[in-house]
């Protein structure tokens, strides 16, 4: 599988005319071998080369198994881990960098190389990322059913007398629970008036009837992330506040339902947004409909206007449409969207009917 995915990426790159690019940011190095390493401010790169067996540059303090698949060149903390790197790089080629490399490791490149021609090539891995393979949807699949379930134990664990803060204690102990690896996010909860902003962050404001309730949750599952939004009612809920969760819902199904092979991530965002304008709404919605994920939580590939590109089977997105009233309320309602040979699957089957909690 991971021979597959490096043979991809090397006829990505023959494309673009590369014939050598460094890999360097932890999520891209473990897609291509199967190692999670954090080294921190350690030197990590994955050198691929148009052909021969890739380099795995790494500090002696990350011991891994030797395989065939990966050549190791270890480094300790008094190597001059850039001196040794530039060793394997050929100065007449052009070299591909990722875009998330640190400067620090990059200038001592630069200066070190003298001539090379540097160019970004984080984009080639990206795209081959945004197709997930049998694999990974299952491995998404499954964080999705975890995270639905999480969802359904967090609302039943709701109560006026439990802040933001401890419920979002409260649901580490469901993920623990139910075996997930963690937060594949820091969670927002946001009830009442908090939830006017899409990102707010968790506090001890306790509930007050007529709350909205924001709860956007997501765990982790071998690697793989889930992201999930419901908005839930505490005791009562108002007409206009109804009207609000309706539109959200409306323009979350009408999203989705766009989804298909050759649609443009754009179109899918428009579905979203005509339905909230239409209803008066519009510059309330004031972010885009969503976003790719995978190995990380927001990916190469957003669901927004400035996206043109088309859907391609394997593509797993977000559509998070929302309605944000300032000293009033918020409402979001999110899926993970998994794009098909002919349409879509909602990987998120946790109920959107209008809920109230007592």
């Amino acid at each position: 599988m991971f021979d597959q995915r490096i043979e991809k990426l090397r006829e990505i790159m023959k494309d673009n005319s590369l014939k050598q690019i460094l890999v360097t940011d932890a999520p891209s190095i473990f897609y291509l071998t199967g190692r999670w390493i954090d080294a921190g401010e350690r030197l990590l790169v994955l050198l691929v080369k148009e052909s021969g067996t890739p380099l795995l540059f790494i500090n002696e303090l990350f011991p891994e198994k030797v395989s065939s698949d990966l050549q190791f060149v270890w480094t300790k903390d008094t190597t001059d881990s850039i001196g040794l790197l530039a060793e394997h790089i050929e100065e007449d080629v052009v070299l591909g960098i990722d875009k998330n490399w640190p400067s620090g490791f990059l200038l001592k490149l630069m200066g070190t190389l003298g001539t090379a021609n540097f160019v970004n090539s984080s984009l080639l891995l990206d795209r081959i990322r945004a197709q997930k393979d049998e694999e990974e949807i299952e491995f998404m699949r499954a964080a999705s059913k975890l995270n639905d379930d999480a969802m359904m134990m967090l609302i039943d664990s709701l109560d006026e007398d439990m802040t933001e803060k401890e419920m979002e204690d409260t649901l580490k102990v469901i993920y623990d629970n139910l075996g997930a690896d963690g937060f594949s996010f820091m969670p927002i909860i946001a009830y009442g008036k908090n939830g006017a902003n899409p990102h707010h962050e968790n506090s001890h404001r306790l509930l007050k009837k007529g709350d909205s309730i924001i709860l956007d949750i997501g765990c982790r599952k071998d690697n793989y992330c889930a992201d999930m939004t419901r908005t839930v009612f505490f005791g009562e809920v108002s007409e206009k506040a109804r009207e609000v969760y309706e539109t959200v819902l409306e323009a979350n199904m009408k999203a989705i339902e766009k989804v298909r092979p050759g649609v443009k991530f754009s179109e899918v965002d428009a579905a979203a947004r005509n339905v909230i304008e239409e209803k008066g709404y519009g510059k309330f919605f004031n972010h885009r409909t969503g976003h790719s994920i995978g190995i990380e939580v927001h990916e190469y590939g957003d669901v927004s206007s400035a996206n043109d590109e088309v859907l391609k089977p394997g593509m797993i997105f977000s559509v998070e449409p929302g309605i944000y009233l300032e000293g009033e309320l918020g409402v979001r309602i999110e899926d993970l969207i998994l794009v098909t040979e002919d349409g879509y699957e909602n990987l998120n089957h946790h109920s959107k009917e209008l809920t109230i909690i007592d």
